[in-house]
């Protein structure tokens, strides 16, 4: 293990989790992705489709792709932003407002379990360093 990386450690848990969380769609016929942009949705004003990328750190093309796909199997529905006609604002249908919920739990539960299995003080010490983490390679602080 004094081998590993800390990007390693970091990627392969992150794999972890994804894979565990796309199981947990697949029961559902959803995916991580699509339960993500479901979170990233205000449920009830509706959100902006050109905010959800940068609020979900996703490309273009692929968002495109992501509500594509969450319209035509009835999540979502785009509807003309009332104060600004523009812009589009994506809505929850009940079906997405449903698979929503789902997917709340589906992180809820996770979250739990990593509280009830990690010490306060262990969990407090790993979110400091990932937030240290966040702001040196959000604020360019290693590479230039």
């Amino acid at each position: 293990m004094k081998n590993l990386t800390i990007d390693h450690l970091l990627r392969s848990t992150w794999i972890a989790i994804a894979k565990m969380y796309s199981e947990e769609a697949k029961k559902y016929n959803s995916t991580m992705t699509t339960g993500f942009t479901l979170l990233s949705i205000d449920p009830e004003k509706g959100t902006p489709s050109t905010s959800l990328g940068p609020k979900m750190g996703m490309e273009a093309t692929s968002l495109s792709r992501t509500l594509k796909l969450m319209e035509e199997k009835g999540l979502i529905e785009r509807k003309k932003n009332p104060d600004d006609g523009r812009s589009v604002l994506v809505h929850l249908t009940e079906y997405g407002l449903e698979m929503r919920d789902f997917s709340k739990e589906v992180v809820i539960k996770f979250d739990e379990a990593v509280k009830k299995t990690i010490p306060v003080k262990k969990l407090e010490t790993f979110l400091e360093v990932m937030h240290e983490i966040n702001d040196l390679v959000g604020n360019k602080k290693i590479y230039k």
